[in-house]
Formats: C-alpha cells, sequence, structure tokens
C-alpha cells in the first residue's frame, strides 16, 4: 500500500550520498514528490570523518555534482560544520518538510518535535533493505 504525505513547498533532503545507489535515489525522489522545491544537502568530507570516523569513498565535489544532476533536485548544498545541525538549517532554508530514511526514525524525535514547533514536519521514508552504502563497503573490502 502506497502512504499518501501531505504536499509542501521547500522540502530538505540532507545526506552523505557516498557511493551513491537506489537506496539514495529512492529517497530523493520521495521527498521530491512530496514538495515543490526540494534541496539536496551534500555533506562535506570533513564532516563525514568527524561523525563516521572516517572520509568517504567519493570526494564532495563529485557527490556534489551527481546530486546537481538529479533531476528531482532544484537545489544542492553543502553541509559542514554551520549548518549540520538541523535547527540551524532549517533559520538559513525555511523548509517546510525535512526529509530522512526511517533509520533514523528513532534518534531525532526531539529534532522532530522542535522542528514542529517552528511550522515545519519531518517525513521518514522507509529504508532500501535491497542495499546501503556500508553493505557497497563491504562487498569492496571482501573483493580486495
Amino acid at each position: 500500500m502506497t502512504e499518501v504525505y501531505k504536499h509542501y513547498h521547500i522540502g530538505y533532503v540532507p545526506g552523505v550520498y557516498d557511493l551513491f545507489h537506489i537506496g539514495h535515489l529512492n529517497l530523493i525522489r520521495k521527498s521530491k514528490e512530496c514538495c515543490d522545491y526540494l534541496i539536496a544537502g551534500v555533506l562535506t568530507d570533513e564532516l563525514v570523518e568527524y561523525y563516521k570516523g572516517s572520509k568517504p569513498y567519493i570526494p564532495m565535489e563529485e557527490r556534489l555534482a551527481i546530486i546537481k544532476a538529479i533531476r528531482y533536485v532544484d537545489e544542492a548544498v553543502v553541509v559542514d560544520f554551520h549548518n549540520t545541525d538541523k535547527l540551524d538549517a532549517w533559520e538559513i532554508y525555511k523548509y517546510d518538510c525535512h526529509f530522512s530514511g526511517d533509520d533514523h526514525a528513532q534518534e531525532w524525535q526531539l529534532l522532530q518535535r522542535q522542528l514542529r514547533e517552528r511550522g515545519s514536519d519531518m517525513i521518514f521514508f522507509g529504508y532500501t533493505q535491497s542495499t546501503s552504502s556500508t553493505k557497497i563497503k563491504g562487498k569492496i573490502q571482501d573483493d580486495i
């Protein structure tokens, strides 16, 4: 059964988007289906290394170029230490809805309430089970 979501004016979907795969595309496509204007944030290499302990395989400039080329994306922005916090990003972009994979649903409940206080929603889409960057990286390591 297909879920029906409210339609928003401005949507925001940040991510690393390393080793771009169908799960990333599904997230971006579903986000665009819910809004008129979609802003996709791409995390810097430094930010990824800070949070995940390792740099992405694909440099930020290349990941940003890939995201900019996707027809569902109206604007691609760099996410660094000044706008990585979702509330800081809301102050900059004034988005009506923040989109994410449901792998973050439990950890972002407080953030979801804080965004609602500002008039913005947060929607979590189902995680694409068939693939992930972690699975791809594991396969690469197995093949080495």
